[in-house]
């Protein structure tokens, strides 16, 4: 049986001032902060209901923070699914080959891959 996805959990963007964003998405959208103090401040996390936003600094391929605007991007996009479907998942994932890694965020469990352009997703379960 394939496993069902509850929704989207958070689109991860890349910005160039992490404390500026999360103004403005509070001013413009009235998202207030999520998890604070987890993983140092990085990522941000900020939102409105079931809609979030992952805040990561903008870095260049050298690793320093970036001005250009290519540094500014979407990172990922994550899905929300309950325990049992997030194990499925695992399953389908492995029998189609399709290679993940995964990730304790202490607060959550996700696994990460790729779709066939190259970009991430995430499923992630808050059911630990």
């Amino acid at each position: 049986m394939m496993f069902k996805i509850e929704s989207l959990d958070h689109v991860a963007l890349s910005v160039r001032d992490l404390e500026r964003s999360a103004r403005w998405y509070a001013d413009v959208l009235g998202f207030k902060r999520q998890h604070e103090g987890m993983w140092d401040g990085v990522p941000l996390f900020v939102g409105n209901g079931d809609a979030a936003i992952a805040l990561f600094p903008a870095h260049d391929k050298a690793g320093s923070t970036s001005r250009d605007r290519a540094a500014v991007r979407a990172l990922h996009f994550a899905f929300r699914a309950d325990r049992e479907n997030f194990l499925r998942a695992q399953d389908e994932l492995k029998k189609r080959a399709i290679a993940f890694d995964f990730q304790n965020h202490q607060i959550s469990h996700s696994i990460y891959f790729r779709d066939p352009d190259g970009h991430e997703i995430e499923i992630t379960t808050y059911e630990l």
